[in-house]
């Protein structure tokens, strides 16, 4: 008798906000990765890895997204009853590291680290909660020259994965000047949450526009999912300050910013420090075009104390609506002076950058930029399976990525299959070839052509366009040249 009860099973979905990838993604990711570390190891820094979890205490509370459930962090509970986040950047382990071992560390620690973080925000189009980012960090001076050396660094990496001078642009700005300005509308340091309200707004100038960072300085602004954002309540004057700031943009930060601050020391000694650094930038060959002031560059995160950058993309591409728009950031960071100093508290100057890796490949991508996957060589299983895995075996030995086929032996699924994979070639050694000491190959640019139409090895050897034999000795000699290895 058969049994009424019903089966429970999961469906199969997707946590909201996060993705699967897929192989040829992964692959290119994995080549943007090995050109940035290679100019990150020729300028003497070294890779450092740190765990994807971190006690949440140690992390602080630094997100843009204060208003999401765990200050915008994914937390659990230990066994220990202690409370864990999965790191949201990498900077912020970073300086737990650098405190536990900061007396057996070179001075100034040089390090660059990959890997995924995590950030429970709203998800949006392109907006993902699971991501991976590339720092490069210098921790333990506070010499502009540090700061330099990021920025021309990234110039570099930039370069190094195919973009042009005048495909990007790495911005500078100061917290210093900011925090002038705050203090010449009347906004001091001990409005600690109105002040980041207001630098939370500035640094969404981009995606929302002057109206919606006045909305976000005033009484707040509503998105169109209907979701309220409490704004600084910031007075229309004191919002024009800062709005009339953010206007100066790349221009003369000293003359048009002495109106706003008059003599405020803090914002004075951040035109010195951003004039510094611009300097450094030029007499090493690294012009406007590449790096340049900006006072609309805040950065969101509140941990950063002086200048600040954001490496940009100035091409225009296509968004998800069809409208044509500036790609905008890929990279970002700033200098994190007391970030260190919530675990020893003794203040250590550190300044880093960090590049969004999912956001730079998409880019790279739109741009043609990103390479193409080492072709695939698939041997066919015409029923010595042995044979077909030596031949494997000798294409991978001279470089050549090859595959044995190890499902059915029907020779139309083995050739949809190979069309599927995206093999450049596929190897075929019956008996008779076998038996001649020869092998059979055939160029599959017209692979799905082939496969939706061949219905028997005799059909297929008698398919002769695109197709050679050679002698198994001069197979691998072959297949290097047709792929352009040779």
């Amino acid at each position: 008798m058969a049994s009424d009860k019903k089966v429970s099973r999961p469906k199969a979905r997707l946590p909201r906000g996060f993705r699967d990838r897929s192989g040829a993604e992964i692959a290119a990711e994995r080549r943007l990765i090995e050109i940035i570390r290679g100019v990150y190891e020729s300028y003497g820094f070294l890779p450092l890895e740190t765990p994807s979890f971190e006690y949440t205490d140690a992390l602080g509370k630094f997100l843009p997204d204060v208003d999401r459930p765990n200050a915008g962090v994914f937390s659990l509970k230990d066994d220990d009853e202690q409370w864990l986040s999965l790191r949201y950047d990498l900077t912020a382990p970073l300086a737990r590291y650098v405190a536990e071992n900061f007396q057996h560390l070179p001075k100034p620690f040089r390090r660059y680290q990959t890997g995924l973080v995590y950030r429970n925000e709203k998800p949006g189009p392109g907006r993902y909660r699971e991501f991976t980012q590339f720092d490069a960090d210098t921790v333990g001076t506070p010499s502009p020259a540090a700061d330099a050396e990021l920025l021309m660094m990234v110039c570099d990496a930039l370069e190094a994965l195919g973009l042009k001078r005048g495909e990007y642009v790495v911005k500078i700005n100061s917290r210093g000047l900011l925090d002038g300005v705050l203090d010449a509308v009347g906004l001091p340091a001990e409005e600690g949450e109105r002040r980041g309200i207001v630098m939370r707004a500035i640094d969404k100038l981009d995606r929302l526009g002057v109206r919606g960072v006045k909305a976000l300085l005033g009484e707040g602004r509503k998105d169109e999912s209907g979701d309220f954002t409490k704004g600084a309540n910031l007075s229309e004057e004191a919002a024009g300050k800062i709005l009339r700031f953010l206007e100066i943009g790349s221009g003369d930060f000293s003359t048009v910013l002495r109106d706003i601050v008059g003599d405020n020391a803090k914002a004075l000694a951040a035109i010195e420090q951003l004039g510094e650094i611009v300097r450094l930038c030029r007499e090493n060959g690294y012009d406007a075009e590449q790096i340049a002031p900006d006072t609309s560059i805040i950065r969101g995160l509140d941990y950063y104390t002086g200048p600040v950058f954001e490496a940009q993309l100035t091409f225009p591409v296509q968004n998800e609506q069809g409208e044509t728009v500036v790609f905008g950031s890929v990279a970002g960071g700033g200098r994190y002076d007391d970030l260190v100093a919530r675990f020893t508290g003794q203040q250590v100057p550190a300044t880093g950058i960090s590049i969004g890796v999912s956001r730079l490949l998409a880019a790279l991508t739109s741009r043609g930029l990103v390479g193409e996957v080492k072709p695939l060589v698939i041997v066919l299983s015409m029923g010595d399976t042995v044979s077909s895995f030596r031949i494997a075996k000798e294409l991978r030995s001279a470089g050549v990525h090859a595959e044995t086929y190890v499902g059915t032996k029907k020779i139309p699924d083995q050739l949809k299959y190979a069309d599927k994979r995206g093999a450049a070639l596929v190897i075929m050694e019956g008996d008779d070839e076998r038996a001649a000491g020869q092998v059979t190959i055939k160029d599959l640019k017209a692979g799905a052509e082939l496969s939706k139409s061949v219905e028997s090895r005799a059909e297929w050897v008698g398919a002769r366009a695109a197709q050679e034999t050679v002698t198994r000795a001069e197979l691998v000699a072959k297949i290097k040249t047709m792929l352009g290895q040779g």
